[in-house]
C-alpha cells in the first residue's frame, strides 16, 4: 500500500510540474513548503525551533544561505519577550533594556548588522510567520542577506526575532 501511495505521490508531482510548467524539483519544493505551514505546531517548547525552521525555509525559496541559531541571541530574544509579557508593552524599545541594538551591546553580542521583529497575539508559528511574511519590514529582516545568525523567542503570547550577522 505505501508503495501505491508514493507512486500517486510522485506522479501527482509530476503532473502538477507538467500542469504548471515547473519543474517537478520546485512543484516539490513548493509542496513541501506549503506542508510545513500547513501543519499547526502546538507545542509551545517547540515554537521557537519551529520559526526558525520557516525562516529558513523562506530564505531557501529566496535564494538566500540559511541563518543558524545563536545561544546568545536566542537567550536575548526571550529576554525581550518575558520583559514585553511582565511589562505589558509591545514595541521596539524596552523600558529595561533599550533598543534591540543595546539590549544586544548589553549582552556583550558583536554585529555588523542586526534587526528585530516583534508580533504578539499568535497562537502558533506558521501564524506569526505568515504575519511577519506579509508585513514589508518585517520581511526585508527574514530575507535580509547581511544577516548570518537568529535567535528566536515565544513567551505568554509575544514573538521574538533577532537578526546578526
Amino acid at each position: 500500500m505505501r508503495k501505491k501511495s508514493a507512486i500517486w505521490a510522485l506522479a501527482a508531482v509530476t503532473f502538477a510540474s507538467a500542469y504548471s510548467g515547473m519543474p517537478a524539483e520546485s512543484v516539490q519544493a513548493r509542496t513541501v513548503y506549503e506542508a510545513a505551514y500547513a501543519k499547526t505546531t502546538t507545542d509551545k517548547t517547540q515554537f521557537a525551533a519551529k520559526v526558525v525552521y520557516l525562516v529558513n525555509l523562506e530564505r531557501r525559496q529566496a535564494g538566500l544561505k540559511p541563518l543558524v541559531i545563536d545561544a546568545a541571541v536566542a537567550r536575548t530574544a526571550r529576554l525581550k519577550a518575558i520583559d514585553m509579557s511582565k511589562k505589558q508593552y509591545f514595541d521596539h524599545t524596552s523600558p529595561t533594556y533599550g533598543s534591540p541594538f543595546n539590549m544586544l551591546k548589553l549582552q556583550k553580542i558583536a554585529y555588523r548588522a542586526a534587526g528585530e521583529n516583534i508580533a504578539a497575539g499568535q497562537r502558533s508559528p506558521e501564524s506569526v510567520m505568515k504575519s511577519w511574511m506579509n508585513s514589508e519590514g518585517h520581511r526585508s529582516n527574514i530575507l535580509n542577506p547581511n544577516y548570518t545568525s537568529i535567535g528566536a523567542a515565544y513567551y505568554d503570547g509575544y514573538w521574538v526575532q533577532l537578526f546578526i550577522g
